[in-house]
């Protein structure tokens, strides 16, 4: 199905107009408030559960084998994992886990 330009341009304007709303709602009404405790709980765990949300599927569905998980990614990922919970360091640890990944792609192909 093909759509015309105005289609298209109508399409990325609302979702512009949606994505500032959205954005807005939360920064604009309530960013001069004081947030309660339980919700300030909550926010903490976003950036932790960002990263694995982001990571997960391109180790374990990757596009480059065309969904199958491969050794390379596996590696990498327990590698990052592991320096992760042993060293605390989060730059570290996905350096090493890239490090992995490129060596094991370099041996294995």
């Amino acid at each position: 199905m093909t759509q015309s330009p105005l289609e298209i341009w109508g399409l990325i304007l609302g979702l512009g107009v949606g994505t500032f709303l959205i954005r807005f709602s939360f920064l604009g009404l309530i960013g001069d408030r004081q947030l309660p405790a339980w919700v300030l709980r909550f926010l903490r765990y976003t950036p932790v559960a960002v990263l694995p949300g982001l990571v997960a599927p391109l180790v374990l569905w990757p596009a480059a084998t065309d969904g199958a998980a491969d050794l390379p990614r596996l590696a990498a990922a327990a590698v990052t994992l592991g320096l992760g919970l042993w060293l605390r360091n989060v730059i570290v640890s996905v350096l090493c886990g890239m490090a992995t990944l490129f060596a094991l792609l370099a041996l294995l192909g």
